[in-house]
């Protein structure tokens, strides 16, 4: 005798086959399968233009704490007026250029929404109380990442120090021999103001131990919270 369950099966989807082929059914599969491609283009070109709006300038300093504060600090470094004409904005050096690490990064972010809501830093005196732990948290991303999105502008200019000159020279020379430094390890501070608990390793500390510098300012945050 055979198993009710097991005929049931291929009863269902063999029903369901002749139904789709029967020429009443070829028309309307046809268009959920073209509205279906449709709803999911526009779905994604509205995914994806969303995605870059979040990416301007003019939305990064939307809230009154960048514009005031953060974007302050920019316009008076190197990487917003220079003899280039080329100037970064904030997501040239705080949103990765592929997909998935953008999500994540974006994902992050949304935290900084709560602390504009709640006035975390809404204020002069508040911003720099949490000047330290900000930078910490974008020095240990850029520290874990190689400094990825330094080197989208500036990919093997440093490997090659025949045009440097004095300190650039030596100080890249250094570096890339003792093959354990990244970006950041070096320029902190170049887009906006060094926290005031901010010291900078001497050069035989840095080579020596080039994770220090960070590890200390990470315990100083920890032990302010």
């Amino acid at each position: 005798m055979t198993d009710s369950k097991d005929s049931a099966g291929p009863t269902r989807f063999s029903r369901l086959w002749d139904l789709l082929k029967q020429p009443s059914a070829a028309i309307p599969v046809s268009i959920l399968l073209v509205a279906g491609i449709v709803i999911g283009l526009a779905g994604w070109g509205v995914f994806n233009t969303a995605l870059a709006y979040t990416n301007t300038e003019a939305f990064c300093i939307s809230c009154h704490e960048m514009e005031a504060h953060s974007y302050k600090d920019l316009k008076e470094t190197i990487h917003f007026s220079n003899r280039t004409g080329i100037r970064a904005i904030c997501s040239d050096c705080h949103v990765p250029h592929a997909l998935l690490p953008k999500l994540k990064a974006k994902i992050i972010a949304t935290k900084d929404l709560f602390f504009h809501m709640t006035g975390k830093i809404d204020t002069p005196e508040k911003y720099e109380a949490h000047r330290l732990e900000m930078a910490v948290a974008v020095w240990s991303t850029l520290k874990a990442n190689d400094s990825h999105e330094c080197r989208n502008c500036h990919q093997n200019v440093w490997t090659d120090t025949s045009n440097e000159f004095g300190g650039a020279a030596r100080h890249h020379k250094q570096a890339l021999e003792a093959g354990n430094l990244t970006c950041v390890d070096c320029h902190q501070g170049i887009a906006h103001e060094l926290p005031k608990e901010f010291k900078r390793p001497a050069d035989k500390d840095l080579f020596a131990d080039p994770d220090k510098w960070l590890a200390d300012l990470k315990a100083m945050v920890k032990g302010n919270s």
